[in-house]
């Protein structure tokens, strides 16, 4: 193939949902590139698709992990690499599918050229952050580079690696060369209305509730009692607070909401500057088929 395809855009705008139907009637297989969806698991606070629409439309890298274990990009890179090379080999389209824009811009553009992590340096970073917090240390990183704070996306271990490379070096990790990518994409970003979007992410978050996220991020909390990073995402990390008593679980849903809404607006500007091949679909969810049914037709023949 010239160009792989991508399917990218904000949480809830209906990207699993095309994903399968398209994948239903074209030669897909999906190469998720989700932060979450990688753990066995967090199934219904990630909207996960199910095994039986996994068996319908092959998914690679979801349910790759146990919680406890953590995901460099450059390892996720490797594996999706790997895989879409394999799609091709079997004479099937791979279709990056996914809202995690950090993955998707390592892929496309090249992973930079870090120098090997210290672990020194970071031991020191991850007892900073105990002491100073999570906020004080993104704005640190938010004065000398918005591009990496933003990339950060409230994940502490992006934040250690980032401020360790800056620290030791003077510069920050955006400032640094990427490597070539190994395959050209072509992007197409749902783009739908805030107002199309937003009730929809509390419509999802509730339905969430009901489904029974609570005690499936209970199971996961007896499970993984050290609280590894998995654990921080959007809905599970609102839960465990409810879970340990700090509020109500009408606070947590509240809570659910508020961050889902904040993430969702963290990934309309990341995506605004998506470089490379890019086409923005003005719709969302079933809308939004049609659209995505043309460009695959027009740019890969499908």
């Amino acid at each position: 193939m010239e160009a792989i395809p991508v399917l990218a855009g904000p949480t809830g705008s209906g990207k699993t949902l095309l994903a399968l139907r398209l994948g239903e009637e074209l030669p897909l297989e999906v190469v998720s590139a989700d932060a979450t969806m990688v753990y066995r698991g967090l199934d219904i606070g990630t909207d996960k698709p199910s095994p039986e629409e996994r068996q319908r439309v092959p998914h690679h890298l979801v349910d790759i992990l146990e919680p406890s274990e953590a995901l460099s990009v450059v390892r996720w890179v490797e594996l999706a690499e790997a895989a879409i090379a394999d799609t091709l080999a079997r004479g099937r389209v791979p279709l990056v599918v996914g809202g995690t824009g950090y993955y998707i811009r390592a892929l496309s553009q090249g992973l930079p050229t870090l120098p090997p992590p210290d672990p020194r340096v970071q031991e020191a970073l991850w007892r900073e952050l105990a002491e100073r917090g999570f906020e004080a240390l993104v704005a640190e990183l938010s004065r000398v580079s918005p591009e990496d704070a933003l990339r950060v996306d409230g994940n502490p271990r992006r934040l250690v690696r980032a401020l360790e490379v800056l620290r030791r070096t003077g510069l920050p990790p955006a400032r640094f060369p990427p490597r070539p990518p190994r395959f050209a994409f072509k992007k197409l970003v749902l783009w739908p209305e805030r107002s199309w979007l937003f009730p929809k992410l509390e419509e999802r978050a509730k339905r969430q509730f009901a489904r029974g996220l609570v005690e499936e991020v209970r199971a996961l909390v007896a499970r993984y009692p050290a609280m590894p990073t998995a654990l921080q995402a959007i809905g599970y990390k609102e839960v465990v607070g409810y879970l340990q008593g700090a509020y109500s679980l009408e606070e947590a849903l509240a809570r659910d909401i508020r961050a889902v809404k904040a993430y969702a607006k963290r990934q309309y500007t990341w995506f605004r500057h998506e470089p490379g091949d890019v086409t923005y679909l003005p719709r969302g969810g079933e809308e939004g088929y049609l659209g995505f049914r043309d460009w695959l037709s027009l740019h890969f023949g499908l």
